[in-house]
């Protein structure tokens, strides 16, 4: 994965939480976008969790003041490295 990318972090993370079977922000924030990333030639692994963007918004509840906006700002930038993989795929 380009580290020059936006939000190669968290894609990075994501991966090796979802690899380990860890339910993480960054694990169900790739989880949500697998489809997308799939295409893109990533390897993403399966999880269990049935719906993982309802499963992130909880995970939020429990953690963040306002998870209303930090759900939305993941989302962005999930949404940012897909689309510069997207751009990067066909230089």
């Amino acid at each position: 994965m380009s580290l020059d990318l936006p939000g190669h972090d968290l894609v990075s993370d994501g991966l090796a939480d979802l690899a380990a079977g860890r339910e993480t922000e960054a694990g169900l924030l790739v989880a949500m976008a697998a489809p997308r990333l799939r295409a893109l030639g990533f390897e993403v692994p399966f999880t269990e969790v049935e719906m993982p963007s309802h499963r992130l918004y909880e995970l939020l509840c429990d953690t963040d003041e306002n998870p209303h906006s930090r759900y939305n700002a993941l989302v962005a930038r999930i949404v940012s490295f897909a689309r510069a993989a997207e751009r990067a795929s066909t230089r």
